[in-house]
């Protein structure tokens, strides 16, 4: 067994892994990204849509194009790349970590490294996750995998499309299909608003006709070898009202129903999971009850926008530099979503340094105030034009906001 020694290991070469093993190989660590994928930029690869990057580069780019661009960085970097390598396990030893990291060459790679980085991003929720009921016949893909298939590898899934669930890549699929030629009979949504952007609702359903069916859900699938066809149940107040159903012939069901963390890896070690983002638990510098494990990007919660994703990590790498040179926070408090808040991350803050913060709410409003109170006094006050639980809320806290209370503790925000 060949054993590597580095400072930092980042698992995952997405656009999460590899912004934050940039910032901390800035900083001059030997860092090394293990990525399972025969090349870096992960999910990007397969979104050959535009509207990346137009927050941090300030330009409108395709996702390989955003990818290369940091495919690059890294290429130029000091950083080592290990591809088409599986992490099969992770223990605590001593001040340290000991990875394991599997692939046919070289074969099994023990790292010893002072820190890691989950950054291994998401995966995508199935039939079987939702229980859908009905036949299993062929026919039935995720959004992602359908949208690898056309991509990447050339394959046009079906010709008569239903798609379940509004989310960004269940629109954007939505799209993609009528531009290859298929006919998208409608997407079907459980929620009564839109899981996805604004924008992509716009671009994606409306500017090719297609309908959206809000506080409904596919209540059967039909079909032997081949889906031949769903039911659509209307929702009132959350119950079904079968009375109202009606069928959508098609050949093709795509479910675009969620992400899922992919935190096994994190699991085994003993990290703890929050239960609203199915991600770690982190504290004001995205390190997780763990000692020299971190997380960042979309395996810590799901990001509207890959440009978000960069900017968290890029500061996630700058913390596990603090962490290895002896940095630790004096003290911090827990952050406990309050009123209309589904969830905000990281779940503690310091009251010595900036603490950016990210949130979704559990409502539909205009005019919003977005309040944060720390034992009841409030530090923070801001007026929001516009919320939805589609997209994600970012704000931040100075040095200066908690000099308004004496007397730090549990910080609750809250939307009125």
């Amino acid at each position: 067994m060949n054993t590597a020694e580095f400072d930092t290991l980042v698992i995952g070469g997405g656009a999460s892994g590899m912004a934050a093993a940039l910032s901390a190989a800035e900083e001059g660590w030997k860092v090394v990204i293990v990525e399972r994928e025969e090349f870096l930029g992960g999910i990007l690869h397969q979104c050959i849509h535009n509207g990346f990057g137009l927050h941090y580069f300030k330009e409108e780019l395709t996702g390989p194009e955003y990818a290369e661009r940091f495919s690059d960085m890294v290429e130029s970097s000091k950083i080592t790349v290990y591809l088409n390598m599986t992490i099969m396990d992770i223990m605590k030893e001593g001040d340290g970590l000991t990875v394991y990291g599997l692939s046919m060459d070289p074969g099994m790679v023990r790292f010893k490294v002072r820190a890691v980085v989950f950054a291994n991003g998401c995966r995508e929720r199935n039939r079987g996750n939702i229980g859908i009921p009905g036949t299993r016949p062929s026919g039935v893909f995720t959004a992602g995998l359908a949208q690898r298939l056309v991509n990447l590898e050339g394959f046009v899934p079906g010709k008569e499309c239903v798609i379940v669930g509004s989310g960004d890549i269940g629109l954007i699929m939505a799209r993609r299909m009528s531009w290859i030629g298929a006919n998208v009979k409608a997407v079907v949504e459980i929620q009564p608003n839109p899981a996805g952007l604004t924008r992509n609702i716009v671009q994606c359903l409306n500017d090719f006709d297609i309908p959206l069916y809000l506080s409904h859900v596919v209540g059967k699938i039909k079909g032997k070898e081949r889906v031949e066809g769903v039911e659509v149940i209307p929702l009132e107040n959350g119950i079904q009202q079968p009375e109202k159903m009606f069928s959508l012939e098609c050949d093709t069901l795509l479910l675009a129903v969620g992400l899922v963390p992919d935190n096994e890896l994190a699991r085994k070690i003993g990290v703890e999971l929050n239960q609203e983002t199915g991600g770690p638990v982190v504290d004001s510098r995205l390190m997780t009850a763990i000692e020299g494990v971190f997380a960042c990007g979309n395996l810590l919660h799901v990001h509207d926008l890959v440009d978000f994703v960069t900017e968290e990590s890029s500061r996630c790498g700058k913390f596990v530099s603090e962490f290895l040179i002896g940095k630790r926070p004096e003290k911090q408090y827990r952050t406990n979503p309050g009123k209309n808040v589904k969830y905000i991350v990281p779940n503690y803050y310091e009251g010595a340094r900036e603490n950016v913060f990210y949130m979704r709410t559990l409502i539909v409003k205009n005019n919003a105030i977005l309040s944060v109170k720390v034992k009841g006094t409030e530090i923070y006050r801001k007026k929001l034009r516009h919320i939805q639980p589609s997209e994600m809320i970012q704000f931040s806290l100075k040095e200066e906001d908690f000099k308004l209370i004496k007397d730090k503790g549990v910080m609750e925000v809250s939307i009125e």
